[in-house]
């Protein structure tokens, strides 16, 4: 996720790098979480993706519920849609989030995997919302 603004001659004004968007809080690294799962690459989720649906809303704690889980269970969906297509860099896939207990609410969430170099070019995904973009 590097922004790189432009004259229009095409000098660089001004970019925002990964790095950047992770110490400023944009991008919230999950690296270690997801080398769990079986990812092999540094990873990170959009602070959007995150506060909506990784951080379980108020009250679903007790049912379960917790970042941990949520974030595996986006990391096994991301593997599953990742396998037939090794050959695309960004792909989208579905995961259901329990949203609500009373009535028992799943979402079903988009989800982009943007699979791309680092501001080092070394390999890494971005797991987003389509609006994250």
């Amino acid at each position: 996720m590097m922004a790189i603004y432009c004259d229009p001659l095409f000098r660089m004004i001004y970019s925002y790098t990964r790095k950047q968007a992770i110490e400023d809080g944009n991008l919230i690294d999950v690296t270690e979480q997801a080398k769990e799962t079986g990812f092999k690459v540094p990873v990170v989720v959009s602070l959007n993706l995150y506060e909506r649906y990784i951080t379980p809303p108020k009250g679903l704690e007790g049912e379960g519920q917790s970042v941990t889980g949520r974030l595996h269970d986006l990391f096994s969906m991301c593997l599953l849609a990742m396998q037939d297509k090794l050959d695309q860099s960004r792909i989208s896939f579905q995961v259901l989030f329990l949203t609500k207990s009373q009535p028992r609410t799943l979402e079903e969430v988009e989800v982009i995997c943007q699979c791309g170099p680092d501001d080092d070019m070394k390999p890494c995904i971005t797991l987003m919302l389509p609006d994250d973009d």
